[in-house]
């Protein structure tokens, strides 16, 4: 069931992704050759914890992290270690979620660990674009599908190709609430789009092919020939006027 949101909730959700997107920045200010992921997880739990809200992500489903940290051809999941130290040319994406009176917020990036290569910056650029060309697409008439497609669209144009197994999703009173947000699909199909909505799109797009696995953790979802990927996710409140990024700092 897709649950439209009042303005009062908007306005709490808008804190909540203010959290998140802080918590979210924090950490790619502190991506260095050096640090571990469990230094980055610490920096995410400390601010947001700070600010009276609770990381969504800690203890989710048995998650042990406060953030997802991924590493090069970690997709998704990736979970926070004392021993994954990040080294030059590392891509490493964050995935950061904030619940601020009972609402949430829930942002991710890739960001270059010092100086990466041209193919790895490429990849980083157009899948960070092909977030905002699916953004542009969330407004009230068009259908799920418009967001998809403007994101594959983008993406395989330069030949990167969409992870499909995992998608984004509503947001609110849970972290995960209906509609599924696929990264793909087909102009004019797929749920209708109406001011209220709150979704999280969040492009995951790999450099070789779209194909992903599970590792033995349970969680580390990681590209299956090994190519590096890259995420990007904004939460999107659907308004009258168009789409209104929530985890945006004034």
């Amino acid at each position: 069931m897709i649950v439209l949101k009042t303005s009062r909730e908007l306005s709490i959700m808008r804190k909540a992704g203010k959290i998140s997107q802080t918590a979210l920045r924090l950490a790619g200010e502190a991506v260095q050759p050096g640090i571990s992921t469990w230094e980055l997880d610490k920096i995410v739990h400390n601010y947001i914890t700070k600010m009276g809200a609770t990381p969504s992500f800690l203890h989710y489903q048995g998650f042990p992290g406060s953030a997802c940290i991924s590493v090069n051809e970690v997709v998704i999941h990736g979970i926070p270690k004392k021993e994954t130290i990040l080294k030059q040319g590392d891509i490493v994406s964050i995935d950061v979620g904030a619940c601020y009176q009972g609402f949430h917020g829930d942002n991710a990036w890739t960001f270059p660990c010092g100086e990466v290569s041209q193919e790895a910056q490429a990849l980083l650029d157009a899948t960070e674009q092909s977030l905002y060309e699916g953004i542009r697409q969330a407004r009230p008439g068009n259908r799920l599908g418009d967001i998809g497609h403007a994101v594959q669209a983008y993406a395989e144009a330069r030949n990167y190709s969409v992870v499909r197994e995992f998608v984004g999703h509503g947001v609110g009173a849970k972290l995960h609430e209906d509609p599924s947000v696929p990264n793909y699909g087909t102009p004019g199909r797929g749920v209708r789009l109406q001011a209220g909505m709150v979704i999280a799109i969040e492009p995951m797009i790999n450099y070789g092919r779209k194909e992903v696995e599970v590792s033995k953790d349970g969680w580390t979802i990681v590209t299956k020939d090994r190519s590096l990927a890259a995420h990007f996710e904004h939460t999107v409140a659907i308004t009258p006027d168009g789409p209104v990024i929530l985890t945006l700092l004034d």
